[in-house]
């Protein structure tokens, strides 16, 4: 019974949004990083298609109408930074070298643990963009020749331990800019760590839409670079 109801495409789309949704309310009820709602969701889904048996191939049947909303969500991010335009062209240069220097350090570690590690080169290469928004990992990955499964696995884990640990860390090491609140998110967890920008004001929002599309710039220039050098690819 409950395989041929999984073959519906309005399956795995309404299994996601209630969920997302019921994770948002304990979220609101009990706030806390670890109530994450992407979190707790992701797991939830998780245990129900495993106790169900209910296979991934049938479940993203609908999960694929919510992907697809990625790429015009991101471009969406926009708005946000057409607002505070200012602040922008007043703070140009120290986020463009800020997010610069970001993403070379993060390509060379990612490389240098990749080599460490002794993981295969088709491996690495699929782990290389995990910082950057989904749609734009994927065209890093496969251009590279990487496996877009592992790509989109290990981007969606780094927003949602962006989303869970950023602002925690943000307040330990005291940060309250929020210019640099905003690229910090929107830098390392992409769409996911600029929801939670969002959250913390319009300013932060903007900032972290803007580093999502810089970043992915650099990405697209440091990984081919980083992945010659160190790894020989």
């Amino acid at each position: 019974m409950i395989n041929t109801i999984s073959v519906n495409p309005l399956f795995g789309f309404t299994l996601t949004l209630l969920v997302f949704l019921l994770s948002v309310r304990l979220f609101q009820a009990y706030p806390h990083p670890w109530t994450n709602p992407l979190l707790i969701s992701t797991v939830v889904i998780i245990l129900i298609l495993k106790f169900s048996k209910i296979s991934y191939e049938n479940y993203f049947k609908g999960g694929a109408i919510i992907n697809d909303m990625i790429a015009p969500s991101t471009v969406a991010l926009a708005i946000p930074l057409y607002r505070t335009f200012h602040l922008l062209k007043h703070h140009a240069r120290s986020i463009i070298i800020s997010i610069s220097i970001t993403t070379l350090i993060n390509t060379l570690l990612t490389a240098l643990l990749a080599k460490f590690f002794g993981l295969p080169k088709i491996v690495a290469i699929s782990i290389f963009p995990k910082s950057v928004t989904t749609a734009m990992a994927i065209g890093i990955s496969q251009k590279m020749g990487g496996v877009m499964e592992i790509t989109v696995v290990v981007v969606v884990a780094t927003g949602i331990l962006t989303s869970v640990l950023g602002i925690p860390i943000l307040n330990l090491f005291q940060i309250k800019d929020p210019v640099a609140q905003g690229i910090a998110l929107g830098g390392t967890g992409h769409a996911i760590g600029t929801g939670n920008a969002i959250e913390l004001g319009p300013t932060q929002g903007a900032m972290a839409a803007l580093a999502i599309g810089v970043t992915g710039i650099m990405y697209v220039i440091c990984v081919p670079i980083m992945a010659k050098i160190i790894l020989g690819i």
